[in-house]
């Protein structure tokens, strides 16, 4: 299961690398949105997956004697969702404020219409 995981995160990776790289910054969004996807999977995985109890230490005991659940990695990848929605937000009002000033969503362009100005 964790040899799938790696590979689906090095697919995300690449997927997102590949997106970024494109001249249009709607591209640009969605390969930012597929990076970090795969860098949430990334974080999942370094946790171990384990099929366990939930990290909850009863007061009789002492030490953990059962497989538990690492809650670690869990609270970094929800605080990660919610930085990345954040971003994405920003960055999707962003394009659209540059694609309604300049009327389109290619960079080569955006760049030749600074230089014109």
């Amino acid at each position: 299961m964790e040899i799938l995981l790696a590979i689906m995160t090095g697919v995300l990776y690449a997927a997102g690398l590949y997106m970024i790289l494109r001249r249009s910054l709607v591209k640009l969004i969605i390969g930012l949105i597929i990076i970090s996807n795969g860098a949430n999977l990334l974080i999942f995985l370094l946790g171990r997956i384990t099929k366990g109890h939930p990290p909850i230490i009863p007061e009789e005991t002492k030490i953990f004697s059962e497989i538990y659940a690492d809650p670690v990695p869990q609270a970094l990848i929800l605080t990660a969702i919610v930085i990345s929605f954040g971003l994405q937000s920003f960055a999707i009002i962003l394009v659209k404020r540059a694609y309604k000033v300049v009327n389109t969503d290619d960079i080569d362009e955006m760049n030749a219409t600074d230089e014109e100005v």
